[in-house]
């Protein structure tokens, strides 16, 4: 670790030199050094300060021969290993490789799955918990598109969440999530299983994914509403097709065809850097386990019984006996976990899974 705190040192240096060589030069360029520089910047930092105090630690010790200073310099050393012990766990914190999209807004997809007008309202559900999250950390939601299923539930939401690190903790959503409990149409009284699955893409600007014209086939047509009136007498509703993937995106909600398109094309720039990134994680950790969402959507990751007031993450094995609390957008608990198993992993200190039995049923 010391050897590579001391290259990071190096290249911090090396980048401040550049700098001063480059005044008055090429612009571009300087912005560049400047950013990296930045990025280097805390770490070195931290490191600075760890050598003081190894080097104060040095001296501290050196005084435990001394008789009339033993007992000052027993204490000292005690402070200073304690210091020493959590600067080591802060650079080791730091030298974890930075997701660049960790500070990005988000788009979330939530869909309902099996479970017919169950699974629609258990989406809506999933929908208002994120919202109210996002409002409790005082980000703005804005919905871009959906479609309802007429008897309160949605057949698909998309809405977007506005707000610096959105990202980082609500990256660990995506999958499917899974709710057990008697519908209101159930007259039997039978728990019911149902699912929805969730999506959670980085906002991507357009300088980061550049789309050809070329590979977008653009269809409109007139937006409607559930019941199947038609809102507009224009065709403002859009259908864009990516060719090379085959994936599609539709958007009527805005009232015109410019903004509609505008919105698509914003949410297929993140479904499709959130598939390449998906593809470079698998290429790098081929043979890592994650402890934490790997992003694929066939995860199982969440249970919400409500016979027992109970949810369940069965990533990490932690439940909350206070169901609705969490669909109230009490979701810390579980990020701030996930958060801290995905740091061990990354640190090399990864642990199994640990599932509930019950939670198997």
């Amino acid at each position: 670790m010391l050897d590579r705190l001391a290259g990071i040192e190096a290249r911090y240096e090396e980048l401040n030199r550049l700098m001063a060589d480059s005044a008055g030069g090429d612009y571009s360029r300087i912005a560049e050094y400047a950013k990296e520089r930045a990025s280097l910047e805390e770490i070195v930092g931290v490191y600075r300060e760890y050598r003081t105090v190894l080097k104060d630690l040095e001296g501290a010790r050196l005084l435990l021969d001394d008789a009339s200073m033993a007992d000052l310099a027993a204490e000292e050393v005690r402070e200073l290993e304690k210091r020493q012990a959590e600067m080591e766990a802060q650079l080791k914190t730091l030298l974890i490789p930075k997701d660049l999209r960790d500070e990005k807004s988000v788009i979330f997809e939530i869909r309902a799955g099996a479970g017919g007008d169950e699974a629609g309202i258990f989406a809506a559900d999933l929908f208002r918990m994120y919202t109210r999250y996002a409002e409790n950390r005082g980000w703005k939601t804005e919905i871009l598109s959906a479609s309802d299923t007429g008897v309160g539930g949605y057949k698909e939401v998309i809405f977007e969440v506005k707000g610096k690190g959105a990202y980082s903790r609500l990256k660990y959503e995506s999958g499917v999530h899974r709710v057990q409990r008697v519908p209101v149409t159930e007259s039997a009284g039978r728990i019911h299983t149902s699912t929805a699955t969730v999506a959670v893409l980085a906002e991507v600007d357009e300088v980061e994914i550049d789309i050809p014209e070329r590979d977008i086939k653009l269809d409109t047509y007139r937006a409607s509403s559930a019941g199947g009136q038609n809102v507009q007498k224009n065709a403002t509703a859009v259908r864009l097709t990516h060719l090379p993937t085959g994936m599609v995106v539709t958007c009527q909600d805005e009232r015109s065809l410019t903004q509609n398109r505008l919105r698509g094309m914003s949410i297929l720039r993140a479904r499709l850097y959130e598939m390449e990134a998906e593809k470079r994680q698998k290429a790098e950790a081929a043979e890592r386990k994650a402890q934490v969402g790997t992003g694929e959507r066939s995860e199982k990751i969440r249970t919400y019984n409500f016979p027992q007031s109970r949810v369940t993450d069965h990533r990490i094995g932690l439940s909350s006996h206070n169901l609705p609390a969490v669909l109230d957008g009490d979701l810390d608990q579980f990020i701030d976990e996930l958060s801290a198993r995905d740091q061990a992993e990354k640190l090399g200190g990864g642990v199994t899974p640990v599932f509930s039995e019950d939670d198997e049923e």
